[in-house]
This record gives structure tokens, C-alpha cells and sequence, in this order.
């Protein structure tokens, strides 16, 4: 379809207490790095335990570099408005040491307008906090001294300068992504119409985005999507385990009452749930996949049980990617720590 990467993407939702969601979601970017999966991403929610189950990112990819060897370890996102940039700078860097090189930083405005007051932040300033905060990180990774002092960040990190992606729902986002040469962040859960696909409303983003990065720098554009692949044996199964994850999806992103075929909500919905032939033709119709550099996979708001994710993971990779041209594998992987010296000259 493509020949972009595949990448894993999880909100750590599995169910149990924080310590087995976390076990559970090491072992799960465990599996993505054994069946060649070139990106780990995670998503970063406070408070909310049913939304996300991960408020600080940076300690779980440190747990995961130390775990694997090649996989890119992605943000995805940090809610930059409401943390401090120097100690994102700071713990991004460390962990990109950790893990020689592996960090891909993925920032964002945030969808949660509730978490900033206890952050003592508001909501309706975000994007200029936004917009302070990203000069910060950006100074820090360049080394050219942080908030006009003489600080300069330790250990170093001038890699993760260009290994910035930014996450938007608009045209004026991706266009804004393209003008700064970051990466481009779209996700499953894209405001859109009634009756609109997915790609009718990320298609013009992606357009902006390429019109506006400037000449010589390589293009990276994500696309989060959700998929659940299962063997013959275990589809009835699925789809009642996700049955109540899905109507609550429907509630709360599409503001509907949730009832109806449960297949039908998945359409909705974006969700690709099914054995490998139906997942592949499910996937074949969203035109987003087919101008992403790198597409990753969550299985939320399925849920399914921790084996039927690593499972999913398996199929996924084994026979899923080959039929839609995604590529996995070592060299996969290495292009986005390899991409630094592509596009500054700075040895990855």
C-alpha cells in the first residue's frame, strides 16, 4: 500500500492494577520489537485512569530501552502546555542516551481541557504556551543555551532537534508541523462530520504539511490507527469483549447514544477488528495509509485481553504488513534514529 513503517501504539489500558498494566505493556513493546516493528508509541493522560493509564512517559521508555534493542521509543503525545519544557528536554535526553539514540519526541496542545487547572495552567491559553514551551525545547536541543541563560542541556541531545513530530486535527497544524521541518502526528480519533472518512479529513492536512516543509527535509507523517487482528477461532469472542469499549467510544467521540450493530460502530468509528483478510480490507479503503511514512497500531478501544494483543502483534506483523507494504525489520527501525544525519549531517 504504502511502504511505510509499522509502528505499535499503546494507552496502556490493560486491565488489572498500574504495576500489571505496566508488566504488560513492557511485554507487548517486547513482542512489537521481536515480530519487527520499526516504533513504539505512548500516549500521556493524567488523572483520568480510564482514559490512559500513563501520566509520565519518560520512566516507562526508559523501562522499555533497557528492554529492547532497536524498536524507536515514541512520545505520543506529551501534553507540552502542561509540563515544565526543560525537564521534558531533560528526560527525553536522558532517555535518548539510555537507549542509544531511539527517542522520537511527539508534543501536542493536549484534548483535555480539564487536567490544566491542576497544572495551574488554562486551557484557553494553550497554544501560546504551546508555542513558548516549543522554542524552550528547541533551544535546549540546539544547545544554545535555555531561556537566555548559559544552561545548556546535559547530556547533550542535538538529534532529538529534528526528531520532533507535532500533533494536530487541522490544516493550519499541519501546515504549521511542515514550516517547522517536525513530524506530522495524526490520530484515530480525528474530529470529522457526519458521513466524512478518516482520510477526507487528513488528506488536506498532509497536503499542507508537504507544501510547507521546506526543501531537503524528509518527510514523516504518522498515522494512529486502531486494529484488533484475530484468528477465525477467537472473532466471536473479540467482538463481544469489545463491545462495550466500542459503544462507549461511540458515546464519547462521536456523541451518540451507543446503540446499534456493534460492527457498525466499529465502522464508525475507524476500528478494525477481524480476522487478517478482513483487517486488510478494512485498511485498504483508508487513502491516509497510503501518504503515511509510518503507521501505528493501538488495539484501544477494543481492549481485547493482554494474549489477544500480543497475538494481534504477531499477525500484525507476519501477515498483515506484507499485504499493505508496511515495512518492519532492523533497517526499518534504524531509518527514524538514521534520520538525523539524513536531514542536519549529525552522526545518529
Amino acid at each position: 500500500m504504502s511502504g511505510a513503517r509499522l509502528g505499535f501504539f499503546t494507552r496502556l489500558l490493560d486491565a488489572g492494577t498500574d504495576s500489571e498494566r505496566y508488566r504488560r505493556a513492557l511485554a507487548q513493546v517486547r513482542a512489537a520489537e521481536q515480530h519487527g516493528f520499526a516504533s513504539l508509541w505512548i500516549a500521556q493522560h493524567h488523572f483520568d485512569r480510564d482514559e490512559g493509564g500513563l501520566p509520565s512517559p519518560f520512566p516507562f521508555l526508559a523501562a522499555a530501552a533497557v528492554q529492547t534493542e532497536r524498536i524507536a521509543l515514541g512520545t505520543g503525545i506529551v501534553t507540552l502546555p502542561i509540563d515544565d519544557p526543560v525537564r521534558v528536554a531533560e528526560d527525553a535526553a536522558v532517555v535518548n542516551a539510555l537507549s542509544g539514540g531511539r527517542v522520537q519526541l511527539g508534543i501536542g496542545t493536549g484534548g483535555t481541557p480539564s487536567s490544566f487547572a491542576a497544572f495551574g495552567r488554562s486551557s484557553d491559553e494553550r497554544r501560546s504556551i504551546q508555542a513558548e514551551h516549543v522554542e524552550v525545547l528547541r533551544d535546549a536541543f540546539g544547545g544554545r543555551g535555555i531561556r537566555g541563560t548559559a544552561s545548556v542541556l546535559n547530556p547533550p541531545a542535538p538529534d532529538l532537534a529534528v526528531r520532533l513530530w507535532q500533533a494536530t486535527f487541522s490544516v493550519e497544524g499541519g501546515r504549521r508541523a511542515g514550516l517547522d521541518g517536525d513530524g506530522l502526528l495524526l490520530s484515530r480519533t480525528q474530529p470529522k462530520e457526519p458521513g466524512q472518512s478518516l482520510h477526507d479529513v487528513q488528506l488536506p492536512i498532509i497536503e499542507a504539511y508537504l507544501e510547507a516543509l521546506p526543501a531537503g527535509v524528509e518527510p514523516r507523517i504518522l498515522a494512529s490507527r486502531t486494529a484488533v487482528v484475530v484468528d477465525p477461532a477467537d472473532l466471536d469472542e473479540a467482538w463481544r469483549a469489545a463491545d462495550p469499549g466500542l459503544r462507549r467510544l461511540a458515546r464519547t467521540f462521536l456523541k451518540q447514544d451507543g446503540a446499534g450493530d456493534v460492527r457498525d460502530i466499529a465502522r464508525l468509528t475507524d476500528t478494525h477488528l477481524g480476522t487478517v483478510d478482513e483487517v486488510v480490507a478494512s485498511l485498504e479503503t483508508d487513502l491516509t495509509l497510503g501518504r503515511a511514512t509510518d503507521v501505528a497500531f493501538q488495539v484501544h478501544s477494543v481492549d481485547p485481553s493482554h494474549e489477544i494483543t500480543l497475538r494481534s502483534i504477531e499477525l500484525l506483523a507476519t501477515s498483515v504488513a506484507p499485504r499493505l507494504g508496511l515495512r518492519t525489520g532492523a533497517e526499518a527501525a534504524a531509518e527514524l534514529q538514521n534520520l538525523t544525519a539524513q536531514t542536519t549531517g549529525v552522526p545518529a
